[in-house]
């Protein structure tokens, strides 16, 4: 837990830095919004990736330039995140889904291999606002709203990925690994499960 609120706290410093930087920086300063789907996942000591949950991001970025092929991106989002199980047994058959939901602030570093074309990595720290479980099946639907008391509210880990830039349009994906363990020892869920999150976004620039 100690190393999960330095993260954060780095993260948050790293946020004010390259904001309050960038007055001093020639380069133009670009920002706007970005969204698109995610793909996650919950992963413990074996993981399984049969069990993908589609959901979405959507939220604000702003890119700071530091060179011309340089620049930090601090970002803010809401983002969906969880873990699907499609089941078929001598009972039951269905689909049941853990959902999960954050205000995500990744900080990335971007380096432009090309004129248009980047790679990007950084650490995000993200809350949890709220969750749900639901269950489709042949006896029918229902859906429980979580307690988020019973889960370690703040996640954060690194996040990577491959970016296009075109001149008001930035097309990408990413993956974020957590490093933080998302459920407490006295949850119904594995305690050692941490997020897992492939996503894909389409950017508008604003500016």
């Amino acid at each position: 837990m100690k190393g999960t609120k330095s993260l954060i706290f780095a993260t948050v410093l790293t946020t004010i830095a390259a904001f309050t930087g960038v007055q001093a920086q020639d380069k133009i300063a670009s920002y706007g919004f970005k969204g698109g789907l995610n793909f996650s996942n919950l992963y413990t000591d074996n993981v399984d990736d049969n069990n993908v949950l589609t959901g979405f991001n959507a939220g604000f970025y702003a890119k700071l330039p530091i060179t011309n092929s340089i620049a930090i991106q601090p970002e803010i989002s809401y983002t969906t995140k969880g873990a699907e199980l499609v089941y078929n047994n001598a009972f039951a058959n269905g689909t049941a889904k853990f959902k999960t939901n954050y205000i995500e602030v990744p900080v990335l570093l971007v380096v432009n291999l090309t004129e248009n074309f980047n790679i990007h990595a950084g650490p995000y720290a993200a809350y949890m606002v709220s969750g749900k479980t639901t269950n489709d099946s042949n006896f029918g639907s229902s859906q429980s709203e979580l307690d988020t008391n019973d889960f370690n509210k703040f996640d954060a880990g690194v996040a990577g990925g491959i970016g296009v830039d075109l001149d008001a349009l930035n097309f990408g994906v990413r993956y974020n690994y957590g490093l933080t363990k998302i459920g407490k020892q006295d949850a119904f869920l594995s305690s050692d499960a941490k997020n897992s999150v492939l996503s894909v976004y389409v950017g508008l620039r604003l500016n």
